[in-house]
Parts: structure tokens; C-alpha cells; sequence
């Protein structure tokens, strides 16, 4: 699919194209425009204010509907319209310092570590 972003100062809001070349029925047009709303809906919190426009292209007919989804996702977050998602591990976040390997002593407090 293509995904077009235009920011605006509005709410988000999304226009659907799925043409018959996507799927001649439609059956299975409706279904991509369906999980397509669906995505936004629950992504509409997290979404940036601004006009999106989502171009169905022929791959969609086979797609499954998590497919269809997360490939919406996925040019959301390229566009800059949605945020990359928090993931809340049980890891402390990293400060940039390497922690020493296991396989050498840890320094004893007041002692400059040697340069190699």
C-alpha cells in the first residue's frame, strides 16, 4: 500500500482507495477498508494531527488482516505520524556504558582501570 501524511492542525483523519484492480470483489475491498479504519481507530490516540491518505495496491487481496495492519503501522511510524511504541521491559534502560564482561575482575573502588 502507499500512505500519504500531510500534517495539519486537525485531528487525524484518513481517506481509503481500493480500486476493483485490488480486488474485483467487493467483499474483499470492504474487508481491507474495514481493517484498515479498525487500525486507526486504535492507533488514533497515539497519531499526529493531520490528513492521511492510505492507496491499496493488489498484494492487500492476499494480505491477511494482521498483515494489512501492521504494514499500516509500519508507514505510519516511517512517515513520522506515529510514534515509535514504548516497550516496558524488566532491563534497566541503558546509560551507554559498557558493563564489564564477566570474564574480567571488576576494578577495586579508588583504582584507575589500566588502558589497553
Amino acid at each position: 500500500m502507499t500512505l500519504h501524511w500531510l500534517p495539519e492542525d486537525r485531528p487525524a483523519r484518513m481517506g481509503l482507495a481500493v480500486s476493483r484492480k485490488v480486488d474485483p470483489h467487493a467483499v474483499g475491498r470492504n474487508r481491507i477498508k474495514r481493517v484498515l479504519r479498525d487500525a486507526l481507530r486504535h492507533c488514533r490516540a497515539d497519531l499526529l494531527p493531520g490528513d492521511i491518505v492510505v492507496v491499496a495496491r493488489s498484494a492487500a487481496r492476499a494480505a491477511s488482516n494482521d498483515e494489512i495492519r501492521q504494514a499500516f503501522l509500519r508507514l505510519l511510524r516511517r512517515l513520522g505520524a506515529l510514534p515509535a511504541p514504548v516497550v516496558d521491559g524488566t532491563m534497566p534502560p541503558s546509560d551507554g556504558v559498557a558493563s564489564p564482561s564477566s570474564n574480567e575482575p571488576a576494578p577495586r573502588p579508588g583504582t584507575a582501570e589500566p588502558v589497553r
